[in-house]
């Protein structure tokens, strides 16, 4: 489906301009509003229109027959035999949001989704081995393995990226220490990303259970400078946590979402090396984190 973005002042000059680049009526348009305009204040913070369009594609025996032998290609290659890449090809929206529910329903890819938060530390020497490890970070990126694995990576990404509806020109592949390091940007990171990060979060997970499912590896995902502006949030949410802890000896977070639960982890276990610091799943499957004291038999 050739889908386009389109920018307007008003919703009904967006509609209009999407007919016009289709050669079409409005009627025969499919539409998402992805942002409403705004007259903003004084003149100031004032918002266009965006929407994504595509033409609505009428079945005929042509087009059915042309459906079949694209299936019948894509059957063919590798890059569509991936299960979990395959959930993207056409409406990344409600996919991600079918992968999210799939997730939380599933005991064993829960237990995947706990590794991937690395909360497997559930005593005071495993804390202190990991701590050496990193310490002793190895940069091996320029062995002819990670090479390989890195250029493979990043092709089958920028083929992803190819069949969305997104305009994304910048897929970078780095694996170095056990971790792929993957930065994505373009016009449309932003949508990539979505509101509130959900579009991130179901990325994440599906690019997590490929590629550690096949490469043994975890995944660190950057879209433009969205981690880095979540970093910095979570620096300034922590800080009171931080002196309730260094008061009370113990405390937690409140329910977080995504990759919100890694970057707090990482911060929280750098602060307080020598505490008990663990992600915990609350009755409606939230995640959030505990700070204790090891060997507290009332870790919350």
């Amino acid at each position: 489906m050739n889908m386009k973005r389109i920018e307007a002042a008003t919703l009904e000059e967006a509609y209009k301009k999407a007919a016009k680049e289709f050669g079409c009526s409005i009627t025969e348009i499919n539409y998402e509003i992805v942002q409403r305009p705004t007259s903003g204040v004084m003149g100031l913070f004032k918002k266009t229109a965006i929407i994504v369009a595509a033409r609505k594609i009428l079945v005929t025996q042509d087009t059915l027959k042309q459906e079949e032998e694209i299936q019948k290609v894509q059957k063919e290659t590798t890059f569509a035999k991936e299960k979990d890449l395959e959930l993207i090809d056409s409406n990344i929206e409600d996919k991600s949001k079918f992968i999210e529910d799939k997730l939380l329903q599933k005991q064993e890819t829960d237990k995947v989704l706990d590794s991937f938060f690395d909360t497997n530390s559930n005593s005071k020497t495993e804390v202190n081995k990991k701590t050496i490890e990193y310490s002793k970070f190895d940069d091996d990126r320029n062995s002819p393995k990670n090479i390989f694995i890195s250029k493979e990576i990043e092709n089958k990404l920028i083929k992803l990226m190819n069949t969305s509806c997104f305009d994304i020109d910048i897929v970078e592949v780095d694996v170095f220490n056990g971790i792929a390091h993957i930065f994505i940007d373009g016009e449309d990171a932003a949508l990539l990303i979505g509101k509130e990060g959900y579009r991130y979060n179901a990325l994440s997970y599906m690019l997590f259970n490929w590629i550690n499912a096949h490469y043994g590896l975890y995944i660190k995902l950057e879209i433009a400078e969205f981690i880095q502006s979540q970093e910095e949030m979570i620096v300034n949410y922590l800080k009171p946590i931080i002196e309730h802890v260094n008061e009370n000896g113990r405390g937690k977070t409140k329910p977080l979402d995504g990759i919100l639960v890694q970057i707090a982890l990482e911060q929280l276990r750098a602060q307080f090396p020598n505490k008990y610091v663990a992600i915990k799943t609350s009755k409606d499957n939230r995640k959030f984190i505990i700070i204790n004291n090891f060997n507290n038999s009332k870790n919350v």
